[in-house]
């Protein structure tokens, strides 16, 4: 969702500019989202790749075959399929270095590897190639840039929150985020061959979404956390430590995405939707607040994953009506 909403703001934008034992599973309720998530940026990104190969197939300018088919396919196609594969090649890293407290948790007990469907060195050598062959996708038919962020994002994570601040560290959650936050940046640099203000807002977004929305997820399985020694903040700070800091980042994060509409390259109908979409967030951060220990949290997470979805919807709709 964030690399389509990245394709049609650069449409606009070049226009203009030239609980123990819960069981947390989420996969029904997520479905719809995940599917627009990976359907959607097929028909949004390919309104600017239609619009910048459109002039070539007219015969105005002049560039060779091959530059042509890269704008074509490598933008919409290898960007998304680059995308997924580092995505997943993190993720397989991820189950590798975090396989001892997979085995203790709840959660993620039943995973490939602490479930011994995969061994080990398998995960750990599927996680690389899929990150190699990503970063080769991205710098053979996108460009480096976006091959560069899209392996800083892997070495983030994995370096930088999973290996150190996961273990050490509450706010483990609120730094290691930006790891998840960097593909808009990829999907901006892989059209543009550059980065702009829009596309560090796009950032800014998901950097301030995660906190709300993995506390949410934290309060749920604290003791699942706890039992593990993962020092999330519900299990270092407390439930109403934790609660007060959902209100604080919810606030934030609807502040900024107000904000984001003073740049003009979104519009009223992105302003409308973020308005509606930040009230019910903040009133579901208030009302777990204010409600008895962690009532409220599951459905605050469940609307954390709504939310997200919908306001890069939003973002694609205004820029395409905008077009």
């Amino acid at each position: 969702a964030a690399q389509a909403a990245v394709g049609t703001m650069i449409a606009h934008y070049d226009r203009e500019s030239t609980g123990e034992g819960q069981h947390v599973d989420v996969a029904a309720q997520s479905a719809i989202i995940i599917t627009m998530q990976n359907a959607v940026p097929f028909w949004f990104l390919n309104k600017e790749i239609l619009r910048r190969v459109g002039p070539y197939r007219a015969g105005l300018t002049k560039v060779p075959q091959r530059q042509v088919w890269s704008c074509k396919d490598g933008f919409v196609s290898f960007n998304i399929i680059g995308g997924t594969l580092a995505a997943g090649g993190a993720n397989a890293l991820n189950h590798y270095l975090d396989r001892d407290i997979d085995e203790v948790m709840m959660r993620t007990r039943g995973r490939p590897v602490p479930g011994r469907r995969v061994s080990p060195h398998h995960a750990l050598a599927f996680g690389v190639a899929l990150n190699v062959l990503a970063f080769g996708l991205f710098a053979a038919w996108v460009n480096l840039l976006s091959a560069a962020l899209s392996v800083s994002a892997t070495l983030f994570y994995v370096f930088v929150y999973t290996m150190w601040l996961k273990r050490s560290t509450p706010q483990n959650i609120v730094i290691g985020g930006a790891a998840g936050a960097i593909p808009p940046l990829v999907g901006w640099a892989a059209i543009t061959g550059g980065l702009a203000l829009p596309a560090f807002y796009l950032f800014a977004i998901i950097f301030f979404w995660t906190p709300p929305h993995f506390w949410a997820l934290a309060l749920m399985i604290m003791k699942d956390y706890a039992r593990a020694g993962v020092p999330m903040l519900p299990v270092v700070m407390g439930v109403e430590e934790t609660k007060r800091a959902i209100l604080l980042y919810s606030t934030l994060l609807v502040a900024l995405t107000l904000m984001f509409f003073t740049i003009q390259s979104v519009g009223w109908l992105y302003l409308a939707s973020a308005s509606i979409l930040g009230a019910i967030f903040i009133y579901l951060s208030f009302r777990l607040l204010r409600g008895h220990g962690v009532q409220g949290a599951r459905r605050l997470y469940l609307f954390s994953l709504l939310y997200l979805a919908l306001l890069f919807t939003a973002i694609m709709v205004d820029s395409s009506l905008r077009l």
